[in-house]
């Protein structure tokens, strides 16, 4: 049976609380493994900052490229809550936007790698890309209007163009000690002041 929505009206299984709670555990430690080592790292290292046996990862997610879109994911959604959560953190809407952005920033360099250890699925990695864009070209547009409604940005900033921007910064940095994207998106979202 269809109920409109495009599923078959069973029930999708939720996980168990301590099961998600485990679950993020991994994707905490992963990322964290991942920024300082590469998506190359060894799963033991994952299973380490994680306090499991690798025999616990692979229950989990079958294969490095599982894990890496795990962690992929588990990001977007992460900065796709934190964006809303700014805005009503109590700070001004560029301040939220500034910090959103060193999120984002972040969530690049972990995903630095991706590509290549996903080079034999094309279209799982363009899915993931799609979902990237879906879930947080909004976030940014929000972000963007609510500092411009308050005036403290110019209008007619894109989102797009905004996170286009920032990824492009962001090329090579991990290669090259001299550079420092950080600093370089501080003075773009500095520099979208009126």
């Amino acid at each position: 049976m269809d109920d409109g929505n495009g599923s078959t009206g069973q029930a999708v299984p939720r996980k168990r609380a301590d099961a998600r709670r485990n679950e993020k555990t991994l994707l905490d430690a992963a990322a964290a493994v991942f920024v300082a080592s590469g998506v190359e790292a060894p799963v033991r290292d994952v299973a380490a900052k994680a306090g499991v046996g690798v025999a616990t990862i692979y229950r989990h997610f079958p294969t490095r490229a599982d894990l890496i879109i795990a962690v992929y994911r588990h990001q977007v959604e992460a900065l796709a809550e934190a964006g809303p959560a700014l805005l009503t953190g109590g700070v001004t809407p560029h301040v939220a936007l500034g910090r959103w952005i060193d999120q984002f920033v972040d969530f690049l360099v972990t995903k630095h790698g991706l590509a290549a250890a996903l080079q034999s699925d094309e279209a799982g990695f363009e899915a993931l890309h799609a979902y990237f864009i879906d879930r947080l070209l909004p976030v940014a547009a929000q972000l963007l209007e609510a500092a411009s409604a308050a005036g403290e940005i110019r209008s007619g900033i894109e989102a797009y163009e905004l996170l286009r921007g920032v990824g492009n910064l962001c090329i090579g940095a991990e290669h090259d000690s001299r550079y420092d994207a950080r600093r370089l998106v501080e003075l773009l979202i500095a520099g979208l002041r009126r």
